[in-house]
């Protein structure tokens, strides 16, 4: 990765003590076996969920490199990205220097594992800069809500104009410890790989941490969850291991050889894996951009879906309760003058949004005035401009029935919700409403049936726009059969089923038996007892 050695090749006046003075410069210590220097970065963006941090002068001469960091909580991720920035340092065993970019011992903030982080790293020792994306854990204790905002946030990097536009690697992070694929494993597994389009599966490489020595139980785990990266002549995947005892204060002068050991298995891993930067072309984000927005437009979708069934059954249970008051006047030949019925009138209110899960942390929605419908809910938090919004397509929303232009969107802390009112029905009302003369009250029951009917219809449509949404992910994710779409694939197949579209049922079924083994099976269970 770092082109930098301890003394690069022709250029011997870089000594040791100049090397050092770089740090010592840019940075403040804690002393011991080994000196601790805590970098000093200077902060360009420092948003909640999203930060980016800079160390050093950038040199325009270089060349640059810019990978993804994702991973398993506490696997290790902060130790590597020391690793990497202490290398290209040229720091070495014989300094007994470790150099921190990211604070991992005592006056560590929270911020820095709750927000996707943005390490842009310029050293005169390197032959090339680095940028290091740096995301918290997928899988911790917060559960799902904290998964989708790591996502959302990739998204905000990669689509800004200032963010990121390209990645050399996705560095895939698990310890050495994994030897079997546990439900929470296997989730996070298929989390990660969900993020991405296709064309990221040849720059996917393996980091194994706390590997002294070949880590086979974790090398097997991987080749069992069929990661997809690429893989060597034996046909096993392309990894790298870091043993992370290298910066630990070392009291026992018996153990100098694990700390040496430990410094030259760093250096081989950092030549390696700069050889596998060289050979490797740099990836666009604009698939794995456009798979982040399906899967927030599909989630959308089917959330609006939702609410439009549920309304519409609202609706059509006005209609069959006016319809049976009107067959029964019918029945009973009563003056039509005198007809009146109580039904239960479906309208729409705008409430307060409750502070649920699936919430995700958001508090508010994007919701359409026109259509009076629940668009992104909840919506993008960190949108500011609603052209932005994930369910926005070239200024028009994809989700509401009006397809209307996101000016006439608002965001805020309500959404709407279908509810019903008892509401007196006369004769003179009906005729008003279907716009009759006729005093047949067959008239108005055809019209009825023709409203209900009309109901189905838009129900149908509905359903296939949200099947349509599941083939495109097929087509471009990396990995369709995450437990995100999994999740949504149990309602949706229910409701196509109630279509009577048995094509669009098989298709979908197929979609969804591709991850219907066991062990995916638990992961789901493990994922809904999340969600609970």
């Amino acid at each position: 990765m770092a082109e930098c050695q301890h003394s690069p090749p022709g250029n011997e006046d870089n000594s040791r003590e100049e090397r050092l003075n770089e740090i010592r410069e840019k940075s403040r210590s804690k002393e011991g076996f080994i000196t601790r220097y805590i970098l000093n970065t200077r902060t360009v963006t420092a948003g909640e969920r999203l930060k980016r941090v800079v160390f050093g002068k950038k040199d325009e001469n270089k060349p640059h490199k810019t990978i993804l960091i994702v991973g398993e909580t506490e696997a290790g991720k902060s130790t590597i990205i020391n690793a990497m920035v202490t290398y290209m340092l040229g720091v070495g065993s014989e300094d007994r220097s470790w150099c921190e970019i990211i604070e991992t011992k005592e006056n560590q903030t929270g911020s820095q594992t709750n927000a996707v982080t943005v390490y842009d790293v310029f050293t005169k020792h390197s032959l090339f800069s680095l940028t290091i994306i740096d995301t918290p854990g997928f899988g911790s204790t917060k559960g799902i809500i904290e998964d989708i905002k790591i996502a959302e946030s990739l998204q905000e990097l990669f689509r800004s104009e200032d963010g990121v536009s390209e990645i050399d690697a996705v560095c895939f992070v698990v310890t050495s410890l994994t030897s079997r694929l546990t439900e929470r494993k296997l989730y996070v597994f298929n989390a990660v790989l969900s993020l991405f389009g296709r064309d990221v599966e040849k720059n996917i490489v393996v980091f194994i941490t706390h590997a002294s020595r070949k880590p086979n139980n974790a090398i097997k785990a991987i080749k069992e969850s069929k990661i997809p990266c690429p893989q060597d002549d034996r046909g096993e995947p392309v990894y790298f291991r870091f043993d992370n005892c290298h910066c630990e204060d070392f009291n026992d002068e018996g153990l100098l050889g694990d700390y040496q050991a430990s410094w030259d298995l760093l250096k081989t891993t950092m030549e390696n894996f700069r050889t596998f930067l060289k050979e490797i072309k740099p990836i666009s984000m604009k698939l794995t951009v456009a798979v982040l927005r399906n899967r927030k437009q599909l989630t959308s979708s089917v959330s609006n879906l939702k609410d439009k069934i549920e309304y519409n059954e609202l609706k059509q249970r006005e209609l069959e309760q006016t319809k049976e008051a009107l067959q029964k006047h019918e029945r009973e030949k009563r003056d039509n003058n005198n007809f009146e019925c109580i039904v239960d009138e479906a309208y729409k209110e705008k409430v307060a949004i409750e502070s649920k899960w699936w919430h995700f942390g958001s508090k508010e929605a994007t919701c359409c005035t026109v259509c009076e419908e629940n668009c992104h809910y909840p919506g993008c938090w960190w949108v500011r401009d609603l052209s932005w919004c994930s369910v926005m397509s070239g200024g028009n929303c994809t989700v509401c029935t009006g397809r209307c232009h996101y000016t006439k969107h608002v965001k805020e802390g309500k959404i709407y919700q279908g509810k019903t009112t008892k509401v007196k029905k006369t004769m003179e009302d009906l005729k008003q409403k279907y716009e009759t003369k006729s005093e047949e009250t067959k008239s108005l029951i055809s019209r009825l049936e023709d409203e209900i009917a009309e109901q189905e219809k838009e129900k149908i449509r509905l359903v296939e726009e949200c099947y349509q949404c599941v083939v495109n992910l097929e087509e471009i994710a990396l990995k369709t059969d995450s437990v995100y779409t999994l999740h949504q694939l149990d309602f949706l197949i229910e409701k196509v089923k109630e279509t009577g579209n048995i094509d669009r049922v098989q298709i979908l079924e197929e979609i969804k038996k591709r991850a219907d083994d066991k062990q995916l099976a638990q992961a789901r269970e493990w994922f809904s007892e999340m969600c609970r």
